[in-house]
């Protein structure tokens, strides 16, 4: 799918559309490897249960089609490619394309962003600063960085982080648990066995217990299936 981008630009997004509507969508969130086979394995599953799933390609302004391996090259890549990365821009990207599924499926069809990572955080950022009906992170790395903003989530917000993230360390748990704790709306879970990247890269309990309560959170956040 094409989804303009004003000024006469646009970019890409991978659409997994369901056999059986429920008249919802959801917008999965790239890692800093782009929308690679594990994301668009992740939006192919919430298709599966019925929602309208796209994943937007988010290092467009850097180079479109960005799709990385972990390979030591490719990794060095990513964070280059970071480095360079906008999250302001980002969230604006991820509202025009809340905007464009409005335009297919109705101004009133329930949105929520789920990301992984860097989308992880993006999908915190999304639930401050743009009109989605929830925001799910994984393990998002740097939320502690905006915790300023968190009076400003204004829709229902659940976090999933590994006990065992090298990138998300305790104290930062501890920063986003402390600070998110009195937010109505909003709850947490820590996965005492698991590390950073779990939801994708490992077949898990935790994975499965993170996916269970993320289609529990959706189902109460979006409303019953139509």
């Amino acid at each position: 799918m094409t989804v303009p981008a004003g000024d006469g630009q646009s970019f890409q997004a991978y659409v997994s559309r369901p056999a059986a509507p429920n008249g919802r969508a959801i917008i999965v969130l790239q890692e800093i490897f782009g929308v690679t086979p594990a994301i668009r394995d992740v939006a192919d599953r919430f298709a599966a249960e019925g929602y309208l799933a796209l994943a937007p390609d988010l290092f467009w302004r850097i180079r479109p089609g960005i799709e990385l391996s972990h390979s030591k090259e490719d990794i060095a890549f990513a964070f280059d490619a970071l480095k360079q990365f906008d999250e302001s821009l980002a969230v604006q990207d991820i509202n025009r394309v809340v905007e464009h599924i409005h335009g297919e499926m109705g101004p009133d069809a329930p949105v929520a962003v789920l990301g992984m990572c860097l989308g992880g955080k993006l999908a915190y950022l999304c639930a401050a600063r743009i009109d989605v009906g929830a925001a799910v992170s994984f393990y998002g790395v740097g939320i502690e960085k905006n915790l300023d903003e968190a009076d400003k989530v204004s829709c229902p917000l659940l976090l999933h982080i590994g006990a065992r993230d090298n990138y998300i360390d305790a104290m930062a748990r501890e920063q986003i648990a402390h600070t998110l704790a009195t937010r109505p709306g909003v709850a947490l879970h820590v996965y005492e066995q698991a590390g950073h990247g779990f939801y994708t890269r490992e077949a898990s309990t935790s994975r499965e217990t993170a996916h269970e309560r993320t289609m529990a959170f959706l189902e109460a956040s979006l409303g019953s299936a139509a």
